[in-house]
């Protein structure tokens, strides 16, 4: 499992996830720049992503949604607010409707990517800060952090093929 820790801190209104995985910063920041890689992994394997927007520059949007078991459709958006490549990446998170449009339901997250290297694999870690303790623990009750426990875990797989290509 490439997760190492996640660490949900109240007082600073943050969900922080470390994880390494045996590849370069560059090829991990594909997993992001491309979202047809980006969609094998966002989201738990019952919830999977599909992107159908994904403009990756400062001030650009993404647009998905999850499709769960039974076929309901939760629908989200990014806004890049930050674009250092191969290293950080930082982006505002909602909730849309089947638009695209944000809904404002539970507000607006922040995250913010960092890619490092160490010892020839790279740490990744996703610091989600939220607006409110109520914001937090309302995400927290949905499952974001076994969820993205859950999507993250899948990255190990995605660069193995590529490392076999």
């Amino acid at each position: 499992m490439a997760v190492i820790s996640t660490d949900k801190n109240p007082e600073a209104l943050t969900l922080t996830l470390i994880a390494e995985f045996d590849a370069g910063v560059e090829r991990v920041w594909q997993l992001f720049e491309d979202p047809r890689q980006l969609e094998r992994w966002w989201g738990p394997p019952t919830w999977p992503a599909t992107f159908y927007k994904h403009d990756f520059v400062p001030g650009g949007r993404a647009g998905y949604y999850m499709t769960g078991p039974d076929g309901e459709k939760a629908h989200g958006w990014w806004q890049f607010t930050s674009l250092e490549p191969p290293r950080e990446l930082q982006f505002n998170d909602g909730f849309a409707d089947s638009d695209g449009n944000p809904t404002g339901e539970l507000g607006v997250s922040h995250a913010t990517v960092t890619l490092e290297p160490v010892g020839g694999r790279t740490r990744m870690t996703i610091l989600s800060t939220f607006e409110s303790e109520e914001q937090l623990e309302q995400m927290m009750q949905m499952g974001m952090e076994e969820g993205l426990k859950e999507a993250v875990g899948q990255i190990d797989r995605i660069l193995a093929e590529h490392a076999n290509a």
